[in-house]
Parts: structure tokens; C-alpha cells; sequence
């Protein structure tokens, strides 16, 4: 799926009930529309429709009331029932995540940072106003970390994003203050080949000027161009300065208004 057969980025599944495959969204915005294919996935006869979107079809100004943690786990089989949209977090260690979380929910201490980055192996779940799950997963790229632990890490998160039927969209941080990272670039490409849906997160803009963030943004864009046909759609956040945390918001409240009209 890379440059000898160019891909387009998915954004969210949407699931009509539990017994059937889920849809996958492709960010083709013409007319204002998504155009929506069945994913190929077991034995089901797909079809095409349209759904209509646009960012004012919605006004999105998602208040969250409640979050709490739920569980941690390695195992898909024992998270949590897959009845509520699902939005996860990664990145590389140390990109923010945790911080960007805690700042999205406005809980300082929701999610905690490791003492050990890249040691911690868990898919954490977290209920959000009783309507969506978000997911923290471990981070990748811990130079520290064994290759046995990597390897294990891997397969953790392959069998959680091909297993998990009601994953809608990935959150892929980046650290905004570097130029494009072969592990960012890989990992990013690497959810392209699985199918995944997501969208780019550029974290940490108040430790730099806006004018070194749009060259590091542009500089992704540059690349992805390499491999992609229409790039996904990308954020800008601060969790100091609460950045991007509204966007982030408005686009989770958008997606779950889009599944529940399924």
C-alpha cells in the first residue's frame, strides 16, 4: 500500500450491529460527502453508499461530564464490551500522550505517566460520558526497551487494532519538534496496511515557534505525499496552552453523532 499502489487514509468505522462487519470511511470530501465501502473482511456481499458530512452538519461542543478509568489489560478479549465508539491514543514514548489526554478530559491525573517509558505493555480504557470508550495504548520507539519486549509490543497492538470491531479512529502522535521520523513514518504507513482509521496529532506547540511547527507539519505532508493519495487529517495541540483540544472534541462528537445515525 505504499508507492507502487498509492492509498487513501480511512477515517472512522461505523458498525450497524455486532454481527456483521464494519464499515470503513474513506476521506474522499467531495460535495461536502464521505464516500463509505464495506471492509473486506470475512464473507459479506459489501455495498456502496453515501453519507453526508460537512463540519457544520453538527454543533459540536462536546462537554465532558464524566471520565474514568475502567481497565488495563494485554488482551484484547478482555477489554471492555465493544458497544461504544473507540478512539486510541499512541505515539512515541515520551511524545505527550499522557499529558494530552488529561488535558482533553480536563483531569490532571486520568491518565499517568510511566516511570518507565516503554515498559508498560497495557491497553488502558477509559469511559467517556458513558457514550465512548478512549483508549491509552503503550508507546513505541523506547530505545531501552528489549527486542523480545518490541516483538511483544508489536503483536499487542496488530491483534488490537485487526480484533478490536468497534475501533473508529486512531489518534497517531507526533512529536511537532522534529523533522519527519522514520518510526513515525513507518508506523503511520504500517496503519494504512492494516485498514486502520486515523488522523495525525501534532503534540507539544508551545515548546516552539508556530513557524517551526507548520515546517515540521509540512515536511510530514511532503512525505506522506510519497505514499499516499490524500493525506488523513491532522490536529495541532499544546496540552499547556490547551490547544486543539476543542477540534480534537467537535471531531469525536461529529464521528459519534455519524455512528448513531447508522
Amino acid at each position: 500500500m505504499l508507492a507502487s499502489a498509492k492509498v487513501r487514509p480511512l477515517l472512522i468505522r461505523v458498525w450497524e450491529n455486532k454481527s456483521v462487519p464494519l464499515y470503513t470511511i474513506k476521506t474522499c470530501r467531495n460535495g461536502g460527502k464521505l464516500w463509505i465501502y464495506g471492509s473486506v473482511h470475512k464473507i459479506l456481499i459489501l455495498t456502496f453508499r453515501y453519507l453526508e458530512w460537512s463540519q457544520q452538519t453538527y454543533n459540536c461542543n462536546m462537554n465532558i461530564k464524566e471520565a474514568k478509568f475502567l481497565m488495563s489489560n494485554t488482551r484484547v478479549e478482555d477489554c471492555p464490551v465493544p458497544d461504544k465508539p473507540e478512539y486510541a491514543f499512541i505515539g512515541r514514548s515520551n511524545v505527550g500522550k499522557s499529558s494530552l489526554i488529561n488535558m482533553l478530559t480536563q483531569q490532571k491525573g486520568l491518565a499517568k505517566t510511566s516511570s518507565s517509558p516503554g515498559k508498560t505493555q497495557l491497553i488502558n480504557h477509559f469511559l467517556i460520558n458513558d457514550n465512548w470508550y478512549l483508549v491509552d495504548l503503550p508507546g513505541y520507539g523506547y530505545a531501552k526497551v528489549s527486542k523480545d519486549s518490541r516483538e511483544s509490543w508489536r503483536k499487542m497492538i496488530n491483534y488490537y487494532f485487526q480484533k478490536r470491531e468497534n475501533l473508529t479512529c486512531v489518534f497517531a502522535l507526533i512529536d511537532s519538534r522534529h523533522e519527519p521520523l522514520k518510526q513515525d513514518l513507518d508506523f503511520i504507513n504500517h496503519l494504512g496496511t492494516l485498514g486502520v482509521p486515523f488522523v495525525l496529532v501534532f503534540t507539544k506547540l508551545d515548546k516552539q515557534s508556530a513557524t517551526k511547527t507548520d515546517s515540521t507539519i509540512a515536511a510530514y505532508q511532503r512525505k506522506l505525499r510519497e505514499t499516499w493519495d490524500e493525506l488523513p487529517q491532522m490536529f495541532r495541540t499544546s496540552a499547556e496552552l490547551k490547544t486543539g483540544r476543542e477540534e480534537i472534541l467537535n471531531f469525536i462528537e461529529e464521528v459519534n453523532a455519524q455512528v448513531q445515525n447508522q
